[in-house]
């Protein structure tokens, strides 16, 4: 009999769950004081922890400064991150999946490979951003800055784009015929 096994047997599995979802959350609350210790602290410790994939989905992220910080592949999935400063962050692999970046600035940042399906980034600054090989289906740049981005390769299919600034964008035809209609406009949130 391996360890987990007599573990099991004399915790049970109601208490080995409680207990590794206490873990979870003790975790996300040592990753949340970090972020907000700022870029240098948190970039320190990406840089020791190159294998970690932060879990920071549904947390409130909202007007921080995480210019230039490293959060890729971090799963910010349903985060609150509007009205925060994630110019020239590295987002490359990261899942935001419905995130809220209402009016956040992430200008410059590489978003390459990221998964914004279903997010809300109205009114988001996105100039110069890299979307390369981006998902974004179903993503509400309405009103947003995407001037000279880069969507080479993404998926923009269903995406509102409703006077979203395109100025210098590098966007194919095709990419915007997926997208939706501008009248078309997103549930509300």
């Amino acid at each position: 009999m391996d360890a987990s096994t007599v573990l099991w047997k004399n915790i049970g599995p109601n208490k080995l769950r409680s207990s590794f979802q206490r873990e979870k959350n003790m975790e996300k609350q040592q990753l949340l004081e970090l972020i907000r210790q700022g870029t240098n602290a948190w970039n320190t410790w990406r840089q020791q922890n190159p294998s970690e994939e932060p879990d920071l989905h549904e947390e409130d992220l909202s007007n921080s400064n995480l210019s230039g910080a490293n959060l890729s592949r971090v799963n910010l999935s349903g985060a609150t991150i509007s009205g925060a400063n994630l110019s020239k962050a590295n987002l490359s692999w990261s899942i935001m999946i419905g995130a809220d970046l209402r009016k956040a600035d992430v200008s410059e940042a590489n978003l390459t490979s990221a998964d914004l399906s279903g997010a809300d980034a109205t009114e988001a600054n996105f100039t110069r951003a890299n979307f390369t090989d981006a998902v974004l289906i179903d993503t509400n740049f309405n009103n947003a800055d995407l001037s000279e981005a880069n969507f080479a390769g993404a998926d923009l299919t269903g995406a509102y784009l409703k006077e979203a600034n395109l100025r210098g964008a590098f966007i194919t035809q095709t990419q915007l015929d997926k997208a939706r209609a501008p009248e078309e406009l997103p549930p509300p949130r």
